[in-house]
């Protein structure tokens, strides 16, 4: 059955844009636009749409606003349509924070030669997001509401070419540091919903854990505001990872959106690397990359994670820690918006501990200090 899709823009440019994008797919149905969340709100009690598409900033209320309300009062899966600027990524990230599922940039009515890659990127993004249940929207809104009362204050790009790890990072024999002494590091991956489910982590540790390096499916654009929205409210210092980097307790180093970033010895230290080599399993920066870049400088001396995401990056990664001794967790398949990455990390042995997003900061924290 086609994923039935409704466009909320205020450009009709926009929408006719989306509307032929998105059609060109088989398993699509458009059922049309609406300019404002008014008449966005009347096509929805008549069309019952599977997925929405939202644009970021309208008129009459913004689209934030919109989805607040749509997450309280009638949960559907969203998709937004975010411009490139700093307000726009802030806008976006609180739209994460809401429920929505996914985003992408607004399309430009220039794209000539990536106008397929852009239609493939927001496809598959609205496909993905049909799959997301209320219910799981229901309890990412309970927990939008539970942060509001507890801190101050949410990527797949185009398709390239597949290429595995040892395009970027080749595998060698590994000299980890001896079990009782050198850096501790937490290391974590995610996809799809995984702006959203690494502030709920980052939420739930002190200023002082060990030192922490993400990787997060994310346009290049995005992530720099990323970094700075999850510094902005966690306890813990968190970075936009730059080259050269001194890993360091308390800090989390997040990698920039087109960049692998990869963690490298420096005699008794650690520091970030960036590497601008060619996407892994479609991406840059990919999981595992930075995983087996973890493997190869501290061994056993790391705890890995992997949380929601769509697609299999950073389970081969996860299964080479793994066997290196190294303690490994994944998100549920509950609390996850897509189990592809934690659930092909657990169907290839993994995984040590598959739990709940909420728990999951107490147990990385307790294996890191007995690492």
């Amino acid at each position: 059955m086609a994923v039935k899709v409704l466009i909320v823009d205020d450009s009709q440019l926009v929408r006719d844009m989306l509307t032929e994008m998105l059609s060109g797919d088989p398993g699509i149905q458009v059922l049309g636009g609406a300019a404002d969340p008014f008449e966005a709100r009347e096509k929805i009690k008549q069309l019952h749409p599977d997925v929405l598409t939202l644009d970021v900033e309208m008129p009459k209320m913004d689209g934030v606003t919109f989805l607040k309300n749509l997450m309280r009062l009638h949960p559907i899966p969203v998709v937004m349509i975010s411009t490139l600027t700093e307000k726009g990524a802030d806008v976006t990230f609180e739209a994460m924070d809401l429920g929505a599922v996914d985003f992408v940039t607004k399309p430009k009515f220039d794209l000539h030669n990536t106008f397929e890659d852009y239609a493939l990127e927001i496809r598959r993004k609205v496909k993905i997001a049909a799959h997301v249940s209320r219910p799981m929207l229901e309890r990412q809104y309970a927990r939008y509401v539970a942060n509001q009362s507890r801190s101050p204050q949410l990527l797949e790009s185009s398709v390239p070419e597949k290429r595995d790890v040892n395009a970027v990072l080749p595998k060698k024999a590994i000299q980890p540091f001896a079990p009782s002494s050198g850096p501790k590091l937490i290391a974590l991956g995610a996809s799809t919903g995984g702006t959203e489910a690494i502030k709920e982590v980052l939420l739930r540790l002190p200023e002082d854990s060990p030192p922490i390096v993400i990787t997060q499916h994310i346009p290049a654009a995005f992530s720099a505001p990323f970094a700075k929205r999850m510094n902005s409210v966690a306890a813990i210092q968190v970075h936009h990872a730059q080259d050269g980097m001194l890993i360091e307790r308390g800090n989390v180093y997040i990698a920039p959106g087109d960049q692998h970033l990869m963690v490298m010895r420096e005699g008794a230290k650690l520091v970030c690397r960036l590497n601008d080599g060619s996407p892994v399993n479609r991406h840059k920066p990919s999981v595992d990359v930075l995983f087996r870049s973890v493997g190869q400088a501290v061994g056993n001396r790391a705890v890995g994670v992997i949380l929601t995401g769509m697609g299999a990056d950073g389970a081969l990664g996860l299964k080479e820690l793994h066997d290196q001794g190294v303690k490994t967790v994944a998100q549920d398949e509950k609390t996850s918006v897509v189990w592809g990455m934690p659930g092909e990390s657990v169907k290839m042995g993994a995984v040590d501990y598959v739990l709940p997003l909420e728990q999951i900061a107490q147990k990385i924290l307790e294996l890191a200090n007995r690492a």
